[in-house]
């Protein structure tokens, strides 16, 4: 009872102190006052809870979008229709493009008129020096983006003083030129690591870009106002936005690990939109709960959640042991005992929504008495075992999804033997190849399936690099060529023959389920969707704050 009463006295001190954090915000649902570091005006603002980011650079960080989706933009975006799990790529800061029959020459062409929150006008130059930055920078993280525009490798080794595939026109227009066709370049710039900059602050900046809001401009429909690392951020709306201003009138961030907490700021209305993949147990509150059933949001996720095999470890270096180990699992009551049953099942690589989705691929099927008879044609009549690794920070879901998988492997013989590593060691390990076995979720960065396939079976440090060690040097050599083919549906029918090879042939790892992505929102938000790809990451450009 005591524990109790002190876990409630902190989650009171953390909401008290969340209130004050916000400075006058009122837990009505109407207009209030924001006072927060001399900026004070009667807005209403959208408010939820976000990651501690070290940095909102865009290019510096794989992680933390909110700022690069909402104060920054693309060339190109990606506009999705959850009715039919599709999306497509539609222009952005580019008006218009033309690629040639080569596929190797993009000619861009952009709005003209678009301006930055500080009133500097875009040009193609800052899309060259974009570019430029985002592969000769220190602590780039989305190298990849670019990699593929000739002269790339040069310019990041210093072996060139400039990038030899970018050509500006004038200007509104330019030219990226390839050093060999990529079919899934266009849908990468369509990623926050790919927003574009204003070059005359990035240099004055320095090292405040993406640590200053004041230094962290971009065009945007919200502008960078406060940040309180481990507290809260303040993006107020940009009312000049080239393409219109959002509709509401700003977002309060706040930084809120506990789920228990966010719970309790949500329905005290200190928050209007909270994630529930954050939330571990505290979201069965929502999702069964009977009071915000008509608040519930809910999307599919083009990710895909699957169970990692290393094919260099004994035994499951033989095919044989993989596939009975993918049959030997009942899929269906993974996803309804963990996620009750919010998702659908997948049997590749490719997820449901995800260009290149097969819809006739073969669906693996839970078959324990065929599991049993290639245990014994592997040599292991009485069974086998291996370590089954989870780091300590994996969620309470991951370890309920790892132990259920452990018990039905034992139905066979088969004895996974569940192993908690630190986070640090556990990430490690993984790179360097040596976890066994493992569990894990991938979500698309953009819509080509080369964001999949490529990303683990393309090359051997790709796979070693995810503990899976896929071994078929002429497979892997296929998937690398596939990104150069031109003709769109002679490209998708060679990766769905290499996901059938790879994923069930071959059994390289075992494909779960593909999963919903349900966000509980209050009454006063009208216009939010959930994001097309399952980050958690939104651009809030269309929601709206209603008294």
């Amino acid at each position: 009872m005591r524990a109790r009463l002190c876990k409630l006295a902190l989650l009171l001190a953390t909401l008290l102190s969340l209130t004050a954090c916000s400075a006058g915000m009122s837990r009505n649902a109407g207009n209030r006052k924001e006072e927060s570091a001399g900026y004070s005006k009667t807005e209403t603002f959208l408010k939820f809870v976000d990651d501690n980011a070290n940095t909102v650079d865009p290019q510096c960080t794989s992680e933390f979008y909110t700022v690069a989706l909402n104060v920054f933009d693309r060339l190109v975006e990606v506009r999705a229709n959850p009715e039919t799990e599709s999306s497509e790529i539609v222009p952005s800061l580019a008006q218009s493009w033309e690629i040639s029959p080569d596929g190797l020459t993009y000619s861009f062409r952009l709005q003209e008129g678009v301006t930055f929150s500080n009133g500097s006008p875009l040009t193609a130059s800052d899309v060259k020096f974009t570019f430029t930055r985002l592969l000769t920078h220190p602590d780039s993280c989305n190298q990849d983006i670019a990699a593929s525009i000739k002269g790339a490798h040069a310019l990041t080794h210093g072996a060139a003083p400039s990038l030899a595939g970018f050509h500006v026109d004038g200007d509104y227009d330019f030219t990226i030129t390839l050093a060999q066709p990529y079919a899934a370049f266009l849908a990468c710039l369509s990623t926050p690591g790919a927003s574009i900059l204003d070059e005359e602050t990035v240099k004055q900046a320095g090292d405040r870009f993406g640590k200053a809001p004041s230094w962290t401009i971009g065009t945007g429909p919200f502008i960078f106002q406060e940040w309180v690392p481990g507290t809260r951020m303040l993006l107020s709306a940009n009312p000049e936005c080239w393409s219109g201003p959002p509709r509401c009138d700003g977002l309060y961030i706040q930084i809120v690990s506990d789920s228990e907490a966010q719970r309790l700021l949500f329905e005290n209305g200190s928050l209007d939109i909270l994630d529930l993949d954050t939330m571990g147990d505290e979201a069965e509150f929502f999702v069964h709960g009977d009071i915000y059933q008509n608040n519930l949001r809910k999307g599919s996720r083009v990710g895909i959640s699957y169970i990692a095999l290393n094919a260099s470890i004994e035994p499951l270096n033989d095919v044989r042991i993989r596939r009975a180990l993918q049959l030997s699992l009942n899929r269906e009551i993974l996803l309804k005992a963990v996620f009750g049953g919010r998702g659908k099942l997948e049997s590749g690589i490719f997820p449901r929504g995800l260009i290149g989705f097969n819809p006739n691929l073969p669906e693996i099927p839970y078959d324990p008495d065929v599991a049993v008879r290639l245990l014994e044609e592997a040599g292991y009549p009485d069974g086998l075992s291996f370590p089954l690794s989870y780091s300590s920070s994996a969620s309470s879901s991951t370890k309920e999804l790892l132990t259920l998988s452990a018990a039905m492997w034992q139905e066979i013989g088969v004895h996974a033997v569940l192993l908690e590593l630190p986070e640090n060691e556990f990430i490690a390990q993984r790179k360097r190849g040596e976890l066994a076995c493992y569990s894990s979720t991938w979500s698309a960065d953009f819509n080509d399936p080369d964001n999949f396939i490529y990303t683990f079976f393309g090359a051997s440090e790709n796979t070693v690099a995810r503990s899976l060690c896929y071994a078929d040097d002429a497979v892997m050599k296929r998937v690398r060529d596939a990104r150069a083919i031109v003709d769109e549906k002679e490209r998708i029918a060679e990766y769905q023959d290499l996901e059938r090879k790879i994923a069930q042939e071959d059994a390289a790892w075992i494909p779960l389920f593909s999963r919903q992505h349900i966000f509980v929102v209050s009454d006063r938000v009208d216009g939010f969707q959930v994001s097309w790809n399952g980050w958690s990451s939104n651009s809030y450009r269309n929601v709206a704050v209603t008294g």
